[in-house]
């Protein structure tokens, strides 16, 4: 049987390691891309964490599909992994090179990417693509207009390519995180040495703790390595139960 080939985006944080983690597990292929892997010592780093991992080096989307694709042959899964600091300010207190700084990494580059796919994907019968966005939108946040902007962005375009790619045998999916634990949104600093933190993340989520990094490398997985392409634009939320109705007991 041949062996699958996953490619995964932005690939230092967020889901990107345990997206690697778990697709190497299941026996894929897995080629990387990260912009920092420009810098060998961070390249090196995650490569000892990551025995397997095949750097892709590539400036844009297109040229990185187009190395992708050179290096394996095929490419029977992407995991776009997007991500950006969240700005959180008053609206009138926002920039709007925030605003386009934002949805250049959340939507455009990932836009770039798939539409960059699609003739590979439809040459060689199909594929899975994953996005990895946020469920942030379900509770807009005071101050959050330009992530939230983002983010609904992002699951639309999901939404918009599983219809377009469904005749090509590909499926687009997305996973949806809120306080999933990554350097990039929920440090470790912040969210489980420091007893505040964790308060607040007991307040707020259901299941009471962060969502741990292999539950998303897991989800991840199915959603990469699934034959069933029957399975196409869901935007599955990993949030914990968040957000939920608070009650008092027994009301």
């Amino acid at each position: 049987m041949e062996q699958k080939v996953a490619l995964v985006t932005n690939a230092s944080d967020y889901a990107g390691p345990p997206a690697v983690t778990a697709l190497l597990e299941a026996g894929f292929r897995v080629l990387v891309h990260d912009d920092v892997y420009t810098d060998e010592n961070t390249w090196t780093k995650f490569a000892t964490t990551h025995p397997g991992a095949e750097r892709v080096n590539a400036d844009t989307p297109e040229l990185l599909v187009e190395a992708a694709w050179r290096s394996s042959g095929r490419v029977d899964a992407i995991v776009s992994n997007d991500h950006f600091p969240a700005i959180h300010r008053p609206s009138p207190e926002a920039s709007l090179d925030d605003m386009r700084q934002t949805l250049e990494k959340l939507v455009i580059r990932p836009f770039a990417l798939l539409r960059a796919a699609i003739p590979y994907f439809k040459a060689q019968g199909g594929g899975n693509v994953v996005m990895v966005t946020s469920c942030r939108t379900h509770l807009p946040m005071y101050g959050g207009a330009i992530p939230d902007a983002a983010r609904a962005a992002a699951n639309a375009l999901v939404r918009s390519f599983s219809v377009e790619l469904a005749p090509l045998n590909v499926a687009v999916n997305a996973v949806a995180p809120n306080f999933l634990y990554s350097e990039a949104y929920y440090p470790r600093a912040i969210f489980i040495d420091d007893s505040a933190g964790r308060d607040y993340v007991r307040s707020e989520v259901p299941t009471g703790r962060l969502g741990r990094p292999d539950e998303v490398g897991d989800l991840i997985r199915y959603l990469a390595s699934t034959q069933s392409r029957f399975l196409t634009g869901a935007i599955v939320d990993f949030s914990g139960g968040w957000p939920a109705a608070k009650t008092r007991p027994g009301s």
